[in-house]
């Protein structure tokens, strides 16, 4: 089933996204913990959450200014050579990075984050339009699901490794974020050349009208407009609740940083197996009903992990990882975060095939372009809604809830949208571009 996974066509852009994801989170995860725990920009006169959030932003927002532009550049050149200057690039930034944490640069190091979020804009449509170049129709699904499988995979373990080899010193936090870079690097060179699309696409620099015109252009053809909403509300539900968990350990069970991790790794892997899963099942043919059945799965968990929130205690604050995991009462409630990434992976796996599928290969990188935008859009969108929640309510289960309810909503507006989501057949090429 997935024997393609093995090959240059597939193993080279595996693991040269599973690196740069990975890269990304390993150093905004340690700039973060440093600007928190051990004072690095301390002596600019900004308080330490204000440079947090300000990193966040310089992170997101290159892909609101400059994904039009990544579309039409890898729809322009050959997209195996645009991954590789766009790992070059990695290179360089860290290589300036490394000397921003030797000297304490905090404003230089900010500089390098948005250069990182540049980078991972322009890496992006590659990383998805040259999927369907690389792998016939009948792999797709399995690739997508291995490709969203380690992505989250990348994210968790680049978190997890990000905080802890902070307490190893600034050398160490070099050596390694170099080092990812360079191997990424090096796995990016075997991927095979791919031709251009579309020669002659012109690459518009005019940011507001090369970003407007492409989402026009985007929410033009009805499945592609579809599929990126739906993918977009799985990125602000995944956004929300992975930001929101770690509010949720030091709120309701205790050692916070240990056991936010352990939610963490518990809802990526859920959907990491749901993403496999769902291409197994699916034996290589995009039906569009499993989305609606990972929407009903990301609804009903969501529903009762929010209802168990209502019933916990304060944290008791000598509760310790070891003994949370002693006690088998919350098991319950780590099989149901494992559940929501789980149903996660049902519904996002379908949906980016179906945008790689419904896109003509002149115009797939733009969709992912435009996919990007909207996504990120989506997860302002949560961070909103949660600030606004919690702000008034002061509840994590009632902003738990109206997230879960939101599935609910989803699956109504995108049967609507487009009703061949109810119809019982998979769906092929010629439908799926109609």
């Amino acid at each position: 089933m997935f024997e393609f996974a093995r090959t240059r066509r597939f193993a080279p852009l595996f693991a040269t996204q599973f690196l740069g994801a990975f890269n990304d989170n390993l150093f905004k995860t340690a700039l973060v913990t440093l600007i928190s725990f051990y004072s690095l920009g301390s002596d600019s006169g900004v308080r330490p959450e204000i440079l947090v959030a300000i990193s966040t932003l310089l992170f997101v927002l290159p892909y609101f200014l400059f994904s039009s532009i990544s579309g039409q550049m890898s729809t322009r050149w050959n997209k195996a050579t645009l991954a590789k200057a766009t790992k070059i690039w990695e290179v360089l930034i860290m290589l300036v990075a490394a000397y921003g944490f030797i000297n304490n640069q905090i404003w230089l190091l900010m500089g390098c984050l948005f250069m990182m979020g540049t980078q991972s804009t322009v890496f992006g449509p590659v990383k998805y339009a040259i999927l369907p170049e690389y792998l016939p129709n009948k792999e797709l699904l399995n690739g997508n699901s291995l490709i969203e499988s380690g992505t989250f995979l990348a994210i968790l373990l680049g978190q997890i490794f990000g905080a802890l080899m902070v307490a190893g010193g600034t050398y160490v936090v070099v050596a390694v974020i170099v080092l990812v870079a360079i191997l990424g690097t090096v796995t990016s060179f075997y991927m095979p050349a791919t031709p251009p699309q579309n020669p002659a696409q012109k690459v518009q620099i005019n940011i507001v009208g090369s970003t407007r015109d492409l989402l026009q252009q985007a929410a033009s053809i009805k499945p592609i407009k579809t599929a990126i909403i739906g993918i977009s509300w799985f990125w602000l539900v995944g956004s929300v609740y992975t930001t929101q968990l770690s509010s949720f350990a030091k709120t309701y069970l205790g050692d916070s940083e240990a056991l936010f991790s352990v939610l963490l790794a518990m809802f990526s892997i859920g959907i990491g197996i749901g993403s496999i899963l769902c291409a197994k099942l699916s034996h290589g043919r995009l039906n569009l009903r499993v989305v609606l059945w990972g929407a009903a799965g990301m609804a009903i968990s969501g529903v009762l992990f929010a209802v168990h929130t209502f019933g916990l205690p304060p944290a008791n604050p000598d509760t310790s990882i070891w003994i949370f995991l002693s006690q088998a009462q919350n098991y319950y409630l780590l099989g149901l975060l494992t559940l929501m990434g789980f149903f996660g992976g049902f519904f996002s796996v379908p949906l980016y095939t179906w945008l790689q599928t419904a896109s003509s290969d002149a115009f797939r990188a733009q969709a992912v372009a435009a996919n990007n935008i909207i996504n990120g859009l989506f997860m302002v969108a949560g961070a909103l809604i949660s600030s606004v929640v919690i702000f008034v309510f002061d509840s994590l289960g009632l902003l738990f809830l109206i997230l879960a309810l939101g599935n609910i909503g989803i699956i109504y507006f995108l049967s609507r949208l487009s009703p061949e989501m109810l119809g019982n057949h998979a769906v092929t090429d010629t439908q799926a571009k109609q």
